[in-house]
């Protein structure tokens, strides 16, 4: 009935098995991928017939998440998955950046690629199936992909790298890199380090490379029992000759003054004006039966031609800079004058307003993933507006570029936060790009950096990022420090790295070409380096160490401890005492099952009354202590005193002063404060109070003065 094709190898210590032939036989192709018990279906659809009016290859690769994988019910009012969650975004951009640069040039087929996880074993996690599985899957269908490639996870633990650590032990290694790549070369790599060194960060690509390796033969060795027979390849219709020679006539020269200008406003208007000028030429030659797109393409290429061609023939570059030089910095910091803390990072022509807001632990965001759910107690939000290249835009919710990059500057800052129990504070920050040309995340990192210390964040050393380009052809080649925007479009690489004077916290890569060599990946990283020490330097004019204490605008954090079964008391009967402490002093009051308590307050004596009532909750009454109560009962034998918190006690009639009284209410009403002395307990522990013992005025013990 079905005809099934199976591989399978023990890869990292647990069984990787490749499966197609059963499942989803309407698609193109489909692989069932199991690594360990996780689970993931890879399918793969491309139109038979090509898009016809684009100039770009329509692919879309979604990576989704079903919570029956791990036995759970989706929250929310519908009880089904909905909108793709930040975790699904990335990974879904973390399948297409090594497999988009691998189709064959001039293929417009659009394509989808679909990872759907449908069992989670909550130790394997599932981003390095659903790129072996979305590889193993192109390469069965017969699209044209120049594949396939492999993924795995590299963990280090400061002596041995760890190939595809669990869940829990990723966690509590150095680093989290993922590399992709073919056998050639590296393609992807993201990662997050604790500050680790050059040599260690290539030295895990490195072990990557190899070890993914093992899993492009297995896919290979499926390939040849079931791929489908290959699809044409687009043959792209070389441009006509007699047309480039007319374009480069018409416009080359115009193309090369443009990019003289150093100033990429002015340089954008000039290559406007040239393409204008082409458009125009050609199109008033009605019957010379010109393509504009095979001219859109020339002129590209053109453009391509002369910025490549200047950088490895002079080694200068479009702004007028050598290879290694950074753009002009200027670093700003407290500029807004409500925030907890802010910056603005200038770096050249690009620009980040960078801002911290400090929050108790009731700001945490919870997150419901498969392994469970879990709160994050730092955010970093990345914006992008389109005035930011002088453009007009839609505004709307973030789109995947402004999550990855997001996260890309999370993963920066990450390593060096302090812990939570030494700084208690919920940290959200907010990037928001107001200029932008080249590398506007590392910006991002750079800024975030300088706001957190603005804010009195206690960072061990600052953290800064530079994007590094490559021009390659044949042999020669280039490596570019702080790219610009038309650099990175034209280049052959974008490599980006964080990190501080100790070393790299990340390191992101995507490679358009299969040629780089180890070689020229050390040059970039050591080049890197130089620029990471720069730019920290420059950083260091605004800030070199946090701000001593939080901004008066922050919440101020006290941590207290109490004894795990006085909580109840402290939350009270349907949380009726904690809401009472908060709505009288407000202060904002968390609770942790470990009896950990924080109190946050912007007023300091907000914070004390708290503390202080909480105290008072928690305190155990000790014999011949004088404490400060009320009176809340009123009877014949005398009056209830409420103290330390909820507790209550009874001072007797004849407790309630020197002389005899003959009624309660002859001495104290409902609501009095008065001085009260623990004079004993009865035989339920009920506690016995004095007041004739206590200066009412003072507070003074009056027995102990005797003696």
């Amino acid at each position: 009935m079905f005809n099934i094709y199976r591989k399978e190898m023990i890869w990292g210590g647990r069984p990787l098995v490749l499966e197609t032939g059963k499942i989803a036989r309407q698609a193109d192709a489909a692989v069932l991928v199991t690594y360990g018990e996780t689970t993931v279906l890879c399918t793969v659809v491309g139109e038979k017939s090509p898009k016809v009016g684009i100039d770009f290859f329509p692919l879309t690769v979604h990576y989704q998440e079903k919570a029956f994988a791990a036995g759970k019910i989706p929250g929310g009012f519908f009880k089904r998955e909905g909108r793709p969650a930040e975790k699904e975004v990335l990974i879904s951009r973390l399948i297409d950046r090594p497999i988009r640069p691998l189709f064959a040039p001039g293929f417009r087929n659009e394509t989808q690629v679909i990872c759907t996880v449908l069992s989670h074993d909550l130790e394997n996690d599932s981003d390095i199936p659903s790129l072996i599985g979305a590889s193993a899957a192109l390469t069965l269908s017969g699209i044209p992909f120049l594949g396939p490639i492999g993924a795995a996870r590299v963990g280090y633990d400061g002596a041995n790298y760890i190939l595809n650590p669990t869940m829990d032990r990723a966690e509590t290694t150095q680093l989290d890199l993922v590399v992709a790549g073919t056998v050639e070369g590296v393609l992807m790599v993201e990662s997050e380090a604790h500050e680790l060194s050059e040599e260690i960060m290539l030295g895990a690509v490195t072990f990557g490379q190899k070890e993914f390796s093992q899993v492009i033969n297995l896919i290979i060795d499926l390939a040849e029992l079931c791929a489908k027979d290959p699809w044409e390849l687009p043959v792209e219709a070389p441009a006509h000759a007699a047309l480039k020679e007319k374009i480069t006539g018409l416009v080359g020269a115009d193309i090369a003054a443009a990019y003289l200008e150093r100033v990429k406003q002015g340089r954008h208007e000039k290559l406007s004006a040239a393409k204008k000028k082409m458009t125009e030429s050609l199109t008033a030659e009605a019957d010379a039966g010109h393509d504009l797109q095979d001219a859109g393409k020339i002129f590209k290429e053109l453009e391509s031609d002369i910025v490549r061609g200047q950088i490895l023939d002079t080694g200068v570059r479009i702004d007028g800079r050598d290879t290694k030089t950074v753009r002009p910095i200027v670093s700003e910091v407290g500029i807004l004058p409500r925030a907890h803390g802010s910056a603005l990072f200038t770096r050249g022509e690009t620009q980040a307003l960078v801002v911290t807001t400090l929050g108790t632990g009731q700001d945490e965001q919870i997150i419901d993933a498969l392994a469970g759910e879990y709160r994050e107690h730092f955010t970093l939000h990345y914006n992008f507006p389109s005035y930011s290249v002088g453009e007009t835009g839609r505004m709307g919710s973030p789109g995947r570029r402004e999550i990855g990059h997001g996260k890309l500057a999370w993963r920066a800052l990450h390593p060096v936060l302090p812990k939570k129990e030494d700084f208690p504070y919920t940290i959200r920050i907010v990037s928001e790009i107001t200029e932008s040309n080249g590398s506007s995340s590392m910006a991002t990192v750079c800024g975030s950096s300088l706001s957190l210390m603005d804010a009195g964040a206690p960072l061990p050393r600052p953290v800064a990022g530079i994007a590094m380009g490559l021009i390659k052809e044949g042999e020669r080649f280039a490596v570019l420090s702080d790219i610009l925007g038309d650099e990175d479009h034209l280049g052959d690489m974008d490599f980006k790295v964080a990190g501080t004077e100790k070393g790299i916290t990340a390191l992101q890569m995507d490679i358009k070409i299969t040629s780089i060599t180890e070689e020229i990946m050390r040059i970039a990283l050591d080049q890197a380096k130089d620029g990471r020490i720069h730019i920290l330097g420059e950083m260091s004019k605004a800030l070199t160490t946090a701000r001593q204490g939080v901004s008066e605008n922050a919440p101020r954090i006290t941590v207290i401890q109490v004894p795990k079964d006085k909580i109840r008391e402290i939350i009270g009967t349907g949380g009726k005492v904690i809401r009472e402490i908060t709505e009288t002093t407000g202060a904002k009051i968390d609770i942790s099952d470990d009896g950990t308590v924080k109190v946050a307050a912007t007023d300091s004596a907000a914070a004390e009354r708290a503390i202080a009532w909480i105290r008072g909750i928690v305190a155990e009454p000790e014999m011949n202590v004088v404490y400060t109560g009320k009176v809340v009962k009123v009877v014949d034998f005398g009056a209830f005193v409420n103290f330390l918190g909820s507790r209550d006690g009874l001072v007797h009639i004849s407790e309630l002063a020197p002389q005899r009284v003959n009624r309660t209410t002859d001495v104290v009403n409902m609501g009095d404060e008065v001085k009260v002395k623990v004079i004993g307990f009865d035989d339920r522990g009920k506690i016995k109070l004095s007041m004739k013992s206590v200066n009412q005025e003072t507070g003074e013990d009056l027995a102990q003065k005797a003696s």
